[in-house]
């Protein structure tokens, strides 16, 4: 898994990403900084993963792109984002999330991880600091009485 599309609405984060990614080996498929300009790029030039801000220009979130994304095909989704916290992110949303700010090379380990998520359903990487596996959710109350 090599091809990365970069969703992330700050360019000079983006245009430093795609370029630490393509000295590393990757072949980015993109930059976008909308949900539309994600999903069009993805549909273009389709991503084995993406790297996803949670909030996008024009008032849209990460969420929505890698729901769109898996209508596609089975990508890996990162999440990279300040605003993880504010999130209740699980696995329906993507793979796994990186705190940002982030060293590059956490960022290395991070796609490392997911890349062996979606082939192989696991990883025996250690986790780099800011980095988690997004886990299934968790049935709500009423589903859990109503057993």
């Amino acid at each position: 898994m090599r091809k990365i599309l970069i969703v992330e609405d700050d360019l000079m984060i983006a245009d430093m990403t795609e370029e630490f990614l393509v000295a590393s080996g990757y072949e980015v498929c993109g930059i976008a900084r909308t949900v539309d300009e994600a999903i069009g790029l993805a549909k273009s030039d389709v991503p084995d993963l993406a790297i996803i801000d949670l909030r996008l220009a024009g008032g849209g979130f990460g969420t929505d792109v890698a729901l769109e994304l898996q209508k596609i095909k089975r990508i890996g989704i990162l999440f990279a984002s300040g605003n993880i916290s504010q999130f209740n992110l699980t696995s329906d949303d993507g793979d796994g999330s990186l705190v940002k700010p982030y060293l590059t090379k956490d960022l290395l380990c991070s796609l490392s991880i997911i890349s062996d998520v979606v082939t192989t359903g696991s990883s025996d990487l250690p986790h780099p600091r800011g980095f988690k596996l997004l886990k299934p959710p968790t049935p709500d109350r009423k589903t859990l009485h109503a057993r």
